[in-house]
C-alpha cells in the first residue's frame, strides 16, 4: 500500500511488542507530520540507548552502569531477593513501596511452546548469588501465567534443598496477566500477603 521508506517505516514499527498494523500505521504518519527535531532527538535517545545501556553485572536489572542503583543501595535487604521475569517487573515491584530487598531478574520465563528451557534463563547466576548464604528467602514473583507458574514450580523444586524459605506473591492478581499491568494497589498486596511455595 505505500512505498519505499513509509513502508519501511512502517513495517519496522509494526515488529515492535503490542503494535499491530494500524497502531505501526498511525505512529509513522505522526512521525511524519512532527517536527525534524522532534524526531531526531527521538532517534537519537534510541540509538543512545542501545549503545549506553547494558545489564546490571549482579541482578540483570537495566543500568547505564556496572551494577543498577538497587545492587549498590547498602539500606536494602539483602537476605531477601525477589525473582522476576523482566526488568519492567523489578519497576512495577518498586512502584508498591512495599519492598525493600535485593532482585534477581531471570530474563524471561520457562516455556516449552517457545524453545525456552530453564538453561536459556539466568538460573545459574541465581544459584552462583546464593551460595553465600546471606540470602534466606527467595520471593518468586514471576507472571501469574502458564509460563510464570512452571518457572515458579521450576524454581521451588530446585531450591527446596537449598533450606531457603521460598514464597510466591500471593492472590489478588490476575491469572494471565502482567506485573507490568497490575496496578500499584493489587501489586501491593499480593506481596505482602505472599505466600510460601512447597517443592
Amino acid at each position: 500500500m505505500y512505498d519505499g521508506v513509509v513502508a519501511d517505516l512502517i513495517d519496522e514499527l509494526g515488529r515492535l511488542p503490542g503494535i499491530g498494523p494500524k497502531s505501526a500505521q498511525r505512529i509513522a504518519f505522526y512521525l511524519l507530520q512532527s517536527d525534524p527535531a522532534d524526531v531526531r532527538r527521538l532517534a537519537e535517545v534510541l540509538v543512545t540507548v542501545k549503545d549506553k545501556v547494558r545489564f546490571c553485572a549482579i541482578c540483570g536489572h537495566v543500568t547505564d552502569e556496572e551494577t543498577c542503583r538497587i545492587c549498590r543501595d547498602p539500606r536494602r535487604d539483602s537476605t531477601a531477593l525477589c525473582v522476576v521475569e523482566e526488568s519492567k517487573d523489578v519497576i512495577a515491584v518498586e512502584k508498591t513501596g512495599e519492598y525493600r530487598g535485593r532482585y534477581h531478574v531471570l530474563g524471561g520465563a520457562i516455556s516449552p511452546i517457545d524453545g525456552i528451557g530453564p538453561d536459556d534463563l539466568r538460573i545459574r547466576e541465581l544459584l552462583q548469588r546464593l551460595t553465600d548464604g546471606e540470602v534466606t528467602e527467595i520471593i518468586v514473583a514471576t507472571d501469574p501465567n502458564l509460563e510464570g507458574e512452571a518457572t515458579a514450580t521450576y524454581l521451588a523444586r530446585l531450591l527446596a534443598p537449598m533450606g531457603l524459605t521460598v514464597t510466591r506473591l500471593a492472590s489478588g492478581l490476575p491469572v494471565g496477566g502482567d506485573l507490568e499491568y497490575a496496578d500499584e494497589v493489587t501489586l501491593g498486596r499480593a506481596f505482602a500477603g505472599r505466600r510460601r511455595l512447597d517443592a
